[in-house]
């Protein structure tokens, strides 16, 4: 069955991602996390903090095009310094990236009901100690807050 990407499913989408504790929604168009790919929505509240990261995978390059709204999406070196910003969506410089796998990255909403269309290889795996940025509070910590408004400046500067 055909499913559409239409407005409606990114109100609904949004919606919830509004009324969702990490203030964020992902919808899956792929059957189960064991499927080798993954396609799926992702809907961001600009309060909503995603920790730096890395898949360290070789078959995990990660792409995605925003939709609607506006990502900030950042570059990291191995010691948490800024490489690299760009604003992703119709207002901004680019309306996509394609990350490569082993890429410190995180992106950040820096309009409410932004929304982006990811693809990477399956299967789902939760990140591992060494995918995760020693440098970057973690998500639900008392740091997490004003080190999203650093990340949110940083893209704006």
């Amino acid at each position: 069955m055909i499913r559409l990407i239409d407005q409606a499913l990114l109100d609904e989408l949004c919606a919830e991602a509004a009324a969702s504790p990490r203030r964020r929604k992902n919808r899956n168009f792929h059957p189960h996390d064991d499927h080798p790919a993954h396609r799926l929505l992702n809907a961001m509240q600009p309060d909503s903090y995603i920790p730096p990261h890395r898949h360290l995978d070789p078959n995990k390059d990660e792409t995605f095009v925003v939709l609607r709204g506006l990502l900030g999406l950042l570059v990291f070196d191995d010691a948490g310094g800024v490489m690299y910003t760009v604003t992703v969506g119709a207002g901004g410089a680019a309306l996509g990236a394609d990350i490569p796998h082993g890429t410190w990255h995180v992106a950040v909403a820096l309009e409410p009901d932004t929304v982006f269309l990811e693809a990477k290889a399956g299967p789902y795996l939760p990140l591992t100690e060494a995918e995760r940025a020693p440098w970057a509070p973690s998500e639900n910590t008392p740091e997490a807050t004003p080190y999203l408004a650093l990340l949110k400046a940083c893209v704006a500067g």
